[in-house]
């Protein structure tokens, strides 16, 4: 789904942007609903920022990729962790293209996950190239997502790549009988 976000540009140095865990839903500009394998998850965009919640049988996760004012954990190149039984894994990575490469990756992916169902994309007004892109899947019994943070001033993309899967010691046991 690709949709103009109704805001000011504001978010606009990649630099900026912070990661957290858990923090509650913030007032979105666009959400998806997706039922990923049991799994219920909201993909959120909060501008040129973006927040993920996610619900299955072993718990909730919450991450959040924004400017958040008063924010000491800047955006890591990965993060590790465990959330009850769950296996979170992050990565991010900051791309600096020229203006034309730019340009067209911005097109690239807008056109990836425009019409993918489990795709969300808002644009800014002033800019067709400003804009903030998230894309889920389950996979292997782990849910993904992947997010995509354009900032054409700078000619910067920030990329994030994030997986959510049960552990060995937390995976869910197979309780069927077998003959």
């Amino acid at each position: 789904m690709l949709t103009t976000l109704q805001t000011a540009y504001t978010d606009t140095r990649a630099a900026d942007l912070a990661w957290a865990l858990g923090r509650e839903a913030l007032p979105a500009l666009a959400a998806l609903d997706l039922e990923l394998g049991g799994a219920r998850m909201q993909l959120r965009l909060l501008g040129a920022s973006h927040q993920v919640l996610l619900e299955e049988e072993g718990g909730t996760c919450s991450e959040t990729v924004a400017c958040i004012p008063g924010s000491s954990t800047p955006l890591p190149l990965g993060v590790a962790k465990r959330i009850g039984s769950w296996e979170y894994e992050f990565a991010a990575r900051v791309e600096t293209l020229s203006r034309g490469s730019f340009a067209g990756r911005a097109q690239e992916l807008l056109a990836l996950v425009a019409d993918h169902p489990h795709g969300l994309a808002g644009t800014f007004p002033g800019s067709p190239y400003a804009f903030t892109a998230m894309l889920a899947q389950r996979h292997e019994g782990r849910i993904r997502w992947r997010t995509w943070h354009a900032y054409p001033q700078e000619g910067q993309l920030v990329v994030t790549r994030t997986s959510v899967g049960f552990g060995p010691h937390g995976r869910r046991r197979d309780t069927r009988v077998s003959d």
